[in-house]
């Protein structure tokens, strides 16, 4: 097998690389309404420190990229990062994860760096409870973001929502409408449980959100690829857009996780529902050289975990979700 594999030969091509801890959102089920503790700048990798994970990593068999937070885009210069990715040539695909309030600002410049794609969190397509879940957001900066996307070629642009029982469950068919109307590829997530200090909410099931969009007609599986995720998607007969799915609790995928996180503060995070994490940071800082900071990727992608272990009740309490950036 080429290219780089765990040890349950496990294909590993895809790092996810959280940029900044910091948020302009304090979202009910990511942040406690006091907030986190934040880390001090000189603890975070430089855009010079993640190029160098990046390209060590892309020796080794990464291709896929995608960067996130905390919300990446409150750190100054993001383009600037991804100009520097998209420069490594093996690494085929740069994409972002972000809750738009600041991206109609920079999409454009984005995309001449180098972006290829964004995934916008958005959990309400109510004004007032835009502003309950996120803690003070509006939700027209989201939607002019995601028109905006689009219309400068960040396609798909793809729409994650948390489903929450009792506080947004019931905008199920909205969102699926509005892959009907407007094209959108919407993506329903489990709520999980992470972190001591962030809110457990009342849990829907996938199975839950499928029966109750069978009043719009038979969900046709899609087999179109739109992501590096674990999503499963699927299509409304009348519709251009599509509906996806993600089960990290009712039926967890880690069979095919292809996966590694680089933290903003520089550790390699093997598993997101797991506390093992390898320090890249201070080795960068002493001066290690690629060839040992490949060897070092490698060690950690032994050690990666089979599965995570949510339905046996062991739930993360070392970071708060905002620093692994999902």
């Amino acid at each position: 097998m080429t290219g780089l594999s765990d040890s349950f030969q496990r294909p590993i091509d895809y790092l996810r690389i959280s940029v900044t801890d910091r948020c302009n959102l304090r979202c009910i089920y990511c942040m406690p309404v006091e907030g986190v503790h934040l880390m001090s700048h000189g603890d975070i990798l430089s855009y010079e420190e993640i190029y160098k994970v990046a390209e060590a990593a892309a020796k080794l068999g990464i291709k896929k990229v995608r960067i996130t937070g905390g919300e990446p885009l409150v750190r100054a210069g993001l383009p600037r990062l991804v100009q520097m990715l998209a420069q490594i040539d093996a690494i085929d695909d740069i994409s972002l994860t972000t809750n738009g309030i600041l991206l109609a600002h920079y999409a454009a410049e984005l995309k001449s760096a180098g972006l290829r794609r964004v995934n916008v969190s958005l959990d309400t397509l109510k004004p007032d409870r835009f502003k309950y879940i996120t803690r003070g957001g509006n939700l027209a900066d989201v939607l002019e973001s995601i028109g905006v996307a689009k219309s400068v070629g960040l396609n798909p642009t793809k729409i994650n929502v948390v489903v929450m029982s009792g506080i947004n469950d019931d905008e199920l068919i909205d969102f699926a409408t509005k892959t009907i109307t407007e094209g959108w590829h919407v993506r329903f997530i489990e709520h999980m449980p992470f972190g001591k200090n962030t809110n457990i909410l009342p849990f829907v099931s996938v199975g839950e959100m499928r029966q109750r969009l069978e009043v719009l007609g038979e969900l046709e599986p899609c087999s179109l690829k739109i992501g590096n995720g674990p999503a499963k998607y699927f299509r409304l007969s009348q519709a251009k857009g599509t509906i996806g799915f993600i089960t990290p609790v009712s039926e967890h995928f880690c069979f095919r996780c292809n996966r590694l996180r680089l933290t903003a503060d520089g550790k390699l995070r093997l598993c997101l529902l797991s506390e093992n994490e390898i320090d890249l940071r201070q080795p960068l800082r002493s001066g290690m050289s690629s060839a040992g900071l490949k060897r070092l990727i490698e060690k950690a992608v032994a050690s990666k975990p089979l599965r995570h272990h949510l339905a046996e009740g062991s739930v993360p309490q070392d970071r708060p979700f905002s620093q692994v950036g999902g």
